[in-house]
């Protein structure tokens, strides 16, 4: 009999810019402080990309060459590239074009997928059904954000929050059960409400108006968004572990978003899975959206081992949410 053909993850590349934007720094641009900032989200510093004409693509760019050249391929073994993003570099075309251009992948077709924050989980199920079918062989998935471009640095409540970076995963088939082994994905729309950027969509274009009102950048309730992502995310985590007979014993790792510290530790705690299994990053990095589980599975990549049961799970605004459980399929060399 054989064995159905799962998704594995097979290389993992990363990238974050060089600036750095400390909870010092923004002490000097808005009424907040270092100890204010850590308490309440745990995050010290975030990376910025800085310099004209640089946008998310030039994030991502990175991180898929770096998988390209651990995994020994070319870009132009590339057949499929879904870029996880809510900071386009434009309107379209779709950002996973520009990236596929610059970096030489012309054998590949690509597109973006939104879902905020769990953007890189929607995008991996996505692809992993793309191998399954067994129509392609390699599928790139990339989370990649520059939340600089649309956060307002002179509102203390959303500015302390974001950074850019982006994380890319290669996808190829496997026949002996690694990979992604399962996918539990949640929407619901009325949370638009709480967590949206008013303009720049096809409700309300830009104008002269919308810009003065500083429309074109994240707004976020963050008492609501808060209480809404602790219960979704812990639950969604348990679920998908209930419905596989597993509990938090059988996870060697969670790799969650990076959205704030409490709502990480509220997730870890809900599956009984001690702090020294779970991923953190978010003092370093905040929250860079579809970015943070990619780069936590490329921070992580030398202490994951095959076989290893990853839990991913994360939570975003509109409202998205989901969790994924992933068999690791190799040992960094």
């Amino acid at each position: 009999m054989n064995q159905p053909i799962t998704a594995a993850i097979t290389a993992v590349g990363g990238y974050v810019p060089e600036d750095r934007l400390t909870n010092f720094d923004l002490e000097k641009m808005v009424d907040t402080n270092d100890e204010w900032i850590r308490t309440r989200t745990g995050i010290s510093e975030r990376r910025i990309l800085k310099g004209e004409g640089k946008a998310t693509s030039d994030l991502a760019v990175p991180a898929v060459l770096e998988l390209c050249k651990k995994r020994g391929i070319q870009p132009t073994d590339i057949e499929c590239l879904i870029v996880a993003t809510v900071t386009p570099d434009m309107v379209f075309p779709a950002t996973a074009n520009i990236v596929c251009d610059k970096i030489g992948a012309s054998n590949a077709w690509g597109f973006d997928l939104s879902a905020a924050c769990s953007g890189f989980l929607f995008a991996v199920a996505t692809g992993a059904s793309f191998i399954e079918s067994g129509r392609y062989k390699k599928v790139v998935v990339v989370g990649a954000d520059k939340m600089s471009a649309i956060v307002d640095y002179t509102d203390r409540n959303t500015c302390i929050l974001f950074g850019d970076g982006a994380g890319a995963i290669l996808l190829e088939p496997n026949t002996e059960g690694y990979g992604v082994l399962d996918s539990l994905l949640k929407t619901d729309g009325s949370g638009r409400n709480y967590l949206h950027m008013k303009a720049g969509g096809s409700l309300k274009p830009a104008s002269m108006e919308t810009v003065t009102k500083r429309e074109h950048f994240a707004y976020q309730e963050g008492q609501s968004v808060f209480k809404f992502a602790v219960k979704g995310m812990a639950d969604v985590t348990a679920e998908l572990l209930q419905r596989n007979h597993l509990t938090g014993d059988d996870i060697a790792w969670l790799a969650p978003h990076q959205a704030n510290l409490r709502i990480i530790d509220a997730t870890a705690n809900r599956i009984g899975l001690p702090k020294e299994k779970v991923m953190i990053n978010i003092n370093r990095y905040g929250n860079t959206t579809a970015a943070t589980i990619p780069l936590c599975l490329w921070e992580w990549e030398k202490q994951l081992h095959k076989g290893d049961l990853v839990a991913m799970a994360a939570f975003g605004g509109g409202f998205t949410w989901g969790a994924s459980l992933v068999k690791w399929a190799y040992d960094t060399k």
